[in-house]
């Protein structure tokens, strides 16, 4: 046989021993990364988001017993052991993978930084140029608010906590975000605050 590689072997051994399983027998549902809207077959539009948060949310839910369900937009990062990794890339993407999915969760957490908006026309070829050198103006819609979607069908006894990142103001967005979605947890970062952003 082949010996596993060390970190695999590692990762058994902590997600066997590191936490106690306090958490077993729960659902949970955890989102993470950007969301890329196509504006043509080359181009998009997207965050700095890393996934870093979810991923280690989704990881540490894994090791504590939960059965962990990972909707994830692009990343560079390796999806994690016994979780459930369901691989997305736009909002809308993102959407339909949640809302098939939230009705059977116990617990829901979306750190994953979701477009708000997507370019309304997605060009079939690449956007060339101008001849003119004139500049190009790009018309944008709504993306669809899973959060707020999870809020307006919470079921009794769900979870569901949401994210919010600031510039400014963050207490009070936060507040009113939590407020409005129907979230049962916040949790709110600054940007401008130094290890808060994206990747820290």
């Amino acid at each position: 046989g082949k010996l596993p590689e060390p970190e695999d072997l590692l990762e058994s051994v902590l997600h066997a021993l590191s936490h106690e399983k306090d958490m077993e027998g729960l659902r949970v549902l955890v989102t993470a990364g950007p969301t890329q809207e196509s504006l043509d077959p080359v181009r998009y539009l997207t965050n700095h988001s890393t996934g870093t948060m979810g991923y280690a949310i989704a990881r540490a839910a894994a090791a504590r017993g939960a059965r962990v369900t990972l909707v994830s937009g692009p990343t560079h990062l390796k999806a994690p052991a016994y979780v459930e990794t369901v691989p997305v890339r736009s909002a809308q993407d993102l959407f339909e993978a949640v809302t098939s999915r939230a009705a059977e969760q116990d617990i829901i957490l979306k750190p994953a930084a979701v477009a708000d908006y997507r370019p309304a026309v997605v060009a079939g070829d690449k956007i060339k140029k101008s001849a003119d050198d004139s500049d190009l103006t790009l018309t944008l819609e709504r993306t669809p608010d899973t959060l707020a979607w999870l809020g307006a069908h919470k079921r009794p006894g769900q979870f569901l906590c949401g994210f919010s990142m600031e510039t400014r103001d963050m207490v009070e967005n936060s507040r009113k975000k939590l407020v409005k979605k129907d979230l049962d947890l916040i949790v709110a970062n600054n940007l401008k605050e130094e290890g808060a952003g994206f990747g820290g």
